[in-house]
C-alpha cells in the first residue's frame, strides 16, 4: 500500500492516500467490518490525519466505507451483489460509451486505444498477467475519455476500478485473456471505422462474456 505514496507520479497526498486505502479495499487486504482507525492509518502510512481524514471522508462517498459514530471509519467493500449490480450498469453504459466514442475520438485518443491494444496483446505473450491487467484498464478508461463525456466517464471509471479484482478473476478464466483482446481489437476496429451501432454492439457483448467468466468462476 504504501508504493502508492512513495511513487514518483504526480497528485496530491490526499489523493494519493485515498487510492493507497481504496486500493487496499478493492484488492482485499482491508475486508468488509474493519476498522479503519486514523491514529494508526498515519503511523502505517507516514502521513499526519489531515489527508487521511480527507481520504476516509471521499471512500464513503465512493461507498467503500461506512462513518458509524463512536466508531469510525468501517469498510463496507465490494460485495458479491455489488459486483453483479455493477455489471448490470456496465451492460447499459459501457457500449453507449463506446458508441460516442466511435463518435468523438481524436487522432491521438486513437493511437492510445490502439497502444493498448497491442501492449495488452504483448504482454499476454509473455503470460505478464498484471500489465494484462493494466492495459485492460487502459483500454476501457481510453474509450471512457474518448466518449467525450466527463459525467459518464467519471461513473464508469469508478465502476471499472472498484470490480478490479472480479475483472481479474474473468481474465484468469483459461482462454479468456486472449478472447478478451480479440474482442478489444474488434471493438477498436469499429471505433476507427465510426461505426457507432458496431462499436456499441460488440462493447456490449464484451461486457456481457466478461461477467459471465466471472460468474463461472467466483
Amino acid at each position: 500500500m504504501t508504493e502508492i505514496l512513495t511513487s514518483s507520479e504526480s497528485g496530491s497526498l490526499r489523493a494519493r492516500v485515498f487510492a493507497a486505502l481504496e486500493q487496499a479495499i478493492i484488492n482485499g487486504e482491508y475486508k468488509e467490518g474493519d476498522m479503519l482507525n486514523e491514529l494508526r492509518l498515519t503511523k502505517e502510512l507516514g502521513v499526519s490525519r489531515t489527508p487521511i481524514r480527507e481520504a476516509l471522508t471521499q471512500l464513503e462517498l465512493e461507498g467503500l466505507v461506512k462513518n458509524i459514530q463512536n466508531k469510525g471509519a468501517v469498510v463496507v467493500g465490494v460485495s458479491q451483489k455489488d459486483i453483479e449490480d455493477i455489471y448490470a450498469i456496465r451492460l447499459r453504459l459501457d457500449g453507449f460509451a463506446a458508441r460516442l466514442a466511435a463518435e468523438n475520438i481524436t487522432d491521438e485518443q486513437l493511437d492510445r486505444l490502439e497502444q493498448a491494444v497491442e501492449l495488452q496483446s504483448f504482454y499476454a505473450e509473455k503470460s505478464d498477467t498484471e500489465n494484462v491487467r493494466h492495459f485492460d484498464s487502459e483500454f476501457h478508461n481510453a474509450i471512457y475519455e474518448a466518449s467525450n463525456n466527463r459525467p459518464l466517464c467519471a461513473m464508469l471509471k469508478s465502476f471499472h476500478n472498484q470490480i478490479r479484482r472480479a475483472r481479474g478473476i474473468s481474465l484468469g478464466v483459461s482462454g479468456r485473456s486472449a478472447k478478451s483482446i480479440e474482442e478489444h481489437r474488434s471493438i477498436f476496429k469499429a471505433i476507427k471505422a465510426h461505426d457507432a451501432d458496431r462499436a456499441e454492439q460488440l462493447m456490449t457483448e464484451h461486457i456481457r462474456n466478461a461477467f459471465a467468466n466471472f460468474k463461472g468462476k467466483a
